[in-house]
């Protein structure tokens, strides 16, 4: 049976969380101040932006790397929380600040405990995650989208690696978990045995972002493709 975690155990988590990069940081908030639903985001301004920061014409490459940075900024604390405290933020009351970048806290001071790091469901994520796809101006394949979760769940695992050595087989357990689950299933496979990112082993996602495409972009590190594709 799952234990509630209480209010302070939640503010110590996310607390100290925080500390490994901004990327980390989900914070505890009241109401006003420009925090909104992200059910009320006004999506696609932001992918229009987006486009106007990367240089670009394609709404598809932006919605894509708006919704990797969206990823990227739920995994990142959800993930901290677990295996520096062994707790899961509840996302129901997420909100979400439309700066730039975007800044998300929570109104509630609700979650639970995990015993064990696998107790994390991709979907505490993957919810939160098909709420704002389905919100995109423009349509992205179901892969890309999943894709990007991985990415942006292994590359926060590796951030946490880097900051906490002593997390790495803990990490790295909860990264093949996570990858079996129905949310990141087929979207890619870690390398235990070929080079490191620090001392977190190499991913490879099975879709790409769509970064190259960006003016002056490139093949990200995790991309499935070898080399930038001529047409």
């Amino acid at each position: 049976m799952t234990e509630d975690a209480t209010a302070d155990q939640l503010r110590e988590a996310l607390a100290v969380t925080a500390l490994t990069g901004p990327f980390f940081d989900l914070r505890l908030v009241g109401p006003g101040r420009g925090w909104q639903q992200p059910a009320d985001l006004d999506v696609a301004a932001l992918t229009a932006g987006t486009a106007r920061q990367l240089g670009t014409s394609e709404l598809r490459v932006a919605a894509s790397i708006l919704h990797l940075g969206f990823a990227a900024r739920l995994w990142s604390p959800v993930l901290g929380c677990v295996l520096l405290r062994g707790v899961v933020p509840d996302l129901s009351s997420l909100l979400v600040q439309a700066s730039s970048p975007l800044r998300l806290g929570l109104g509630g001071r609700s979650g639970w405990r995990a015993e064990s790091p696998d107790e994390l469901r991709a979907d505490v994520v993957g919810e939160q995650l098909d709420g704002f796809a389905a919100r995109l101006p423009v349509p992205l394949a179901d892969g890309l989208l999943r894709g990007n979760s991985a990415s942006a769940m292994i590359g926060a695992l590796g951030e946490l690696v880097r900051a906490h050595p002593g997390l790495t087989n803990r990490a790295t357990a909860l990264a093949r978990a996570l990858l079996l689950s129905e949310h990141l299933g087929g979207t890619g496979v870690l390398d235990e045995t070929g080079p490191r990112v620090s001392t977190f082993p190499a991913f490879r996602r099975s879709s790409c972002c769509l970064y190259y495409r960006v003016p002056g972009g490139g093949l990200c590190g995790d991309c499935c493709l070898d080399r930038v594709p001529t047409v």
